[in-house]
């Protein structure tokens, strides 16, 4: 049953009908729009992000934390390894 809707998709995709197709072709990667909208990448490799919780309901947080809160945030290399997968899914090109 699998593999039927497989090899269905697999003909949609290698003779389209309309100008857009309603089914994900096969073996075409598209990059993550969440990871994209919230990371950004660093000529060394690494990624950084903002940190959560910092826009509103602050009159209960201590400076402390939002001074913590403000600071950027990079990625660790497990991150960065699964972002490179997320956002560049071909390469860095």
């Amino acid at each position: 049953m699998f593999f039927g809707r497989l090899l269905a998709t697999a003909q949609a995709c290698a003779l389209p009908s309309r100008s857009f197709s309603t089914t994900a072709c096969l073996g075409k990667m598209k990059t993550h729009q969440g990871a994209k909208k919230r990371w950004t990448s660093l000529p060394s490799g690494k990624f950084k992000r903002a940190h959560a919780f910092h826009q509103h309901l602050n009159t209960n947080k201590t400076p402390a934390q939002k001074n913590r809160l403000g600071k950027t945030a990079y990625s660790t290399h497990t991150q960065t390894v699964k972002l490179k997968k997320a956002i560049l899914p071909y390469g860095t090109h």
